[in-house]
């Protein structure tokens, strides 16, 4: 792909990954990686448009049936589809059916648009998510076979050691802190041929360990405010996207923030 490559449109399909949680904002919104590759893109392109269709605890069912047709009916250049990481980390998951909704949601996007970019998404280290690995990286051995069907991208995420440190990781340790999303953003662009700005993939400064204490207590408050509440509603089979709507339903000019403007 040319490194000058232009894009007029963005279209992402997905989750909480996508949606930005947890890149909170001063307003109380959250912002989130395609928030800020949709910024970037708009500052080089006049007129720039951008949807988000992406809302948090949807599983790959959820994004096919509410997301994928209206995001193929967009004909935009570019398309961003990751979904399926809930399902894996649902107490029962039926593998065969996620891979066969994520194929059906390839199928029905990738002739739909300019280009289709897939993901390996970021994964944290730690006992929590080891149990449910096998899954992951099932899950991410097909989009690589799917990418490879169908001419998609694939931004791999999931191997860069610098994602998986513990403060790249909101307190919820399940979503990307700002920083974590700023450099999914640049990883992403870089796939699309963009000129790079920086190594996503640098480590973060060293920082002295906390110590034993420290971690018991946040061990302790990360239980009680997240992980209990998290496996409450995986067990019910609730969601906390139930009833909310995507933040950027329509394919609409993309306003700077910073200028009011809509691209250059």
């Amino acid at each position: 792909m040319e490194i000058n490559a232009t894009y007029t449109s963005l279209v992402a399909v997905g989750d909480s990954f996508t949606e930005g949680m947890s890149d909170l904002t001063p307003d109380g919104s959250y912002r989130g990686w395609a928030d800020v590759l949709a910024g970037r893109l708009a500052a080089r392109t006049p007129g720039f448009r951008y949807a988000n269709l992406a809302v948090r605890g949807k599983l790959i069912g959820q994004i096919v049936e509410e997301q994928v047709d209206t995001a193929a009916a967009m004909k935009a250049d570019v398309v961003t589809l990751v979904g399926g990481l809930n399902d894996t980390l649902r107490p029962k998951c039926d593998m065969g059916r996620v891979r066969g909704l994520l194929g059906e949601a390839v199928e029905r996007l990738a002739p739909s648009c300019g280009q289709l970019v897939l993901m390996r998404s970021p994964g944290r280290r730690g006992p929590v998510l080891e149990r449910f690995r096998p899954r992951m990286e099932e899950l991410f051995a097909y989009v690589d076979e799917l990418a490879a069907r169908h001419g998609a991208l694939v931004v791999d995420l999931y191997g860069a050691p610098a994602l998986g440190d513990p403060r790249m990781w909101d307190v919820d340790r399940l979503h990307l802190t700002g920083e974590g999303h700023r450099r999914v953003a640049e990883a992403v662009w870089q796939t699309l041929g963009l000129p790079a700005e920086e190594d996503w993939r640098t480590p973060l400064a060293p920082t002295p360990r906390p110590g034993w204490g420290s971690r018991r207590v946040a061990d302790a408050r990360f239980a009680r405010q997240h992980l209990g509440p998290w496996i409450g509603r995986r067990l019910t089979g609730r969601s906390s996207g139930d009833g909310r709507a995507p933040k950027r339903p329509e394919l609409l000019p993309y306003e700077l923030p910073e200028t009011g403007r809509t691209g250059l």
